[in-house]
């Protein structure tokens, strides 16, 4: 696994906004979505209101891997479950950085968005 540097960590972590553009099996990339993102400890997270079965989260479940683009900084990542125990720690994050926004926060924090928990991983 490769780690964030601090700048691109900051950067990205504290952005209010991600675009995510997943790739196909040809290589090329889909248009991006919008969504939100955020830091929890060293790692940045990501997860589908919809859980599995939304479009941008099966998306990422071809080649693992993609580009994002958050704070000025746009990078090809990888796609990595989060395993259960880094929920807590996730949505925490997702609390701390998006509470001010009480009615749609919650959506993330179901078990279905749960379940739908992907680490960005730079590559």
């Amino acid at each position: 696994m490769t780690a964030w540097n601090d700048s691109d960590l900051t950067s990205i972590g504290t952005a209010e906004e991600l675009d995510l553009e997943s790739e196909r099996a040809d290589g090329s990339l889909r248009a991006p979505v919008t969504m939100w993102v955020v830091q929890a400890g060293d790692q940045l997270y990501v997860r589908s209101v919809k859980g599995v079965d939304g479009p941008w989260y099966r998306g990422t479940r071809t080649r693992h891997q993609g580009r994002i683009a958050a704070g000025g900084v746009r990078a090809d990542v990888t796609f990595q479950d989060a395993e259960p125990g880094e929920y807590a720690d996730v949505d925490a994050a997702y609390r701390q950085k998006y509470g001010r926004y009480t009615s749609i926060v919650e959506h993330v924090l179901t078990d279905r968005a749960r379940a739908s928990t992907l680490r960005l991983e730079p590559r």
